[in-house]
């Protein structure tokens, strides 16, 4: 079973912890170490280790942190280049002949990072299986759209920043310049977006969707919930 606890999901600070059958991963950690410690009750140590997917400081605020309390950070060597860490712990995803990213393994897991489309250095989504039990998860965050087609998975952690006529109408009323419109339209992805990458998935296994990332003024959380539900048949939360 995947149980998932979210911490911090939005452009204050993304964080979740992911509890494959009791082995327990971060994804992210763009929250001040100190409320990450409480949010585990200060149990550090049950955690294997952190997968942060690009340098943007609300993904990865308390890297440094981790790493010096002996926390395996995982992540693309373009990220942890942007982010001017180097340590034994920072772990750097590989790439073959291809210029794809190979497999990592460690502990139960198997992970498959993927490319994202935004505005940081070398930023990635990820493909998390437990090796044990053949459960998976994909995780996927800041990128204005998937280039992959959404594989067969248990468990969806996906963005869904903003919808299309909402953004476009805070335009219109001058709540929102047309150069920052842009900016995040190239950057997160749209409901629109989602429901079209949703629609061309297979499902059949699908549990529970997790939505994340949503923008305060350029969403609207009842009609992102509804839309995907109805898209899909499963369970939907909106974090």
């Amino acid at each position: 079973m995947i149980d998932i606890k979210v911490f911090g999901s939005g452009s204050s600070g993304n964080c979740y912890l992911a509890n494959f059958n009791g082995t327990q991963i971060l994804l992210e950690c763009g929250l001040p170490f100190k409320t990450i410690q409480k949010a585990l009750n200060f149990k550090l140590s049950t955690i294997e280790a952190c997968l942060v997917t690009h340098e943007h400081i609300d993904h990865s605020k308390a890297v440094k942190d981790l790493l010096k309390n002996s926390i395996d950070v995982y992540a693309t060597k373009g990220t942890f280049d942007a982010l001017n860490v180097k340590s034994h712990r920072a772990i750097s995803f590989l790439k073959n002949k291809k210029n794809t990213y190979c497999y990592k393994f460690f502990n139960r897991f198997c992970i498959l990072p993927f490319q994202a489309i935004h505005d940081a250095q070398e930023p990635v989504s990820f493909y998390i299986q437990d090796i044990h039990t053949k459960e998976s998860l994909l995780f996927v965050t800041d990128t204005a759209y998937m280039p992959y087609k959404i594989p067969d998975v248990d468990v969806l952690m996906v963005e869904c920043n903003y919808v299309k006529n909402v953004i476009d109408s805070n335009v219109k009323n001058d709540s929102l310049n047309v150069s920052l419109r842009n900016r995040i339209v190239k950057n997160h992805m749209s409901l629109e977006t989602l429901l079209t990458a949703l629609k061309q998935a297979n499902l059949s296994n699908l549990k529970k969707i997790y939505v994340l990332h949503l923008s305060n003024s350029n969403s609207e959380e009842k009609v992102i919930l509804e839309a995907i539900q109805k898209q899909t048949g499963v369970i939907v939360e909106i974090c």
